[in-house]
């Protein structure tokens, strides 16, 4: 499942290639796709858009062995000066996502079906400079409902950016 997904990212960024300009090509974006690559045996689509100069919305879609999850966040960005291309961030937003019946059985105190939650983000980006090629790390624990199960996720993002 895993290698569908980053296949899905990689022919996701080949085909916005052609919409490459100067301005990727600096140390800010505008939009970026790509992948965010999970702690543990995940990775999802990632697509960040800046909506102002520090403030952007983030999209993910993963699927696991176990279902799937839609994941949107509303991050606050600020410059690290002393690196060009470098920004902290910060944010929260919120998860949907199913189980499928397999996950019960794994797990005999859970359930199947859907659930939701909050998330909170903490993370640095760092666009390269002369490259489309937008990077970050970032830590995101969440709380799902019901279960009232709290993990944390992140991980590494790799993205297309222009």
């Amino acid at each position: 499942m895993n290698k569908r997904v980053f296949l899905m990212g990689v022919l996701v960024c080949s085909a916005l290639s052609t919409k490459l300009s100067a301005q990727s090509l600096d140390s800010d974006y505008k939009t970026a796709v790509g992948v965010k690559f999970g702690w543990w045996e995940s990775a999802s689509l990632s697509v960040k858009h800046f909506i102002k100069d520090n403030t952007a919305i983030e999209g993910l879609l993963y699927f696991w062995q176990y279902g799937g999850e839609g994941c949107g966040l509303y991050e606050y960005h600020g410059a690290i000066s002393s690196v060009s291309g470098l920004k902290w961030y910060v944010g929260g937003g919120g998860h949907f996502g199913v189980y499928n019946t397999d996950w019960a059985k794994e797990v005999p105190k859970s359930h199947s079906g859907t659930y939701l939650g909050p998330d909170a983000i903490l993370g640095v980006d760092y666009k390269l400079t002369g490259a489309p090629i937008a990077l970050s790390f970032d830590v995101q624990p969440r709380f799902d409902v019901p279960g009232g199960y709290i993990s944390v996720w992140g991980g590494l993002g790799v993205r297309f950016a222009f």
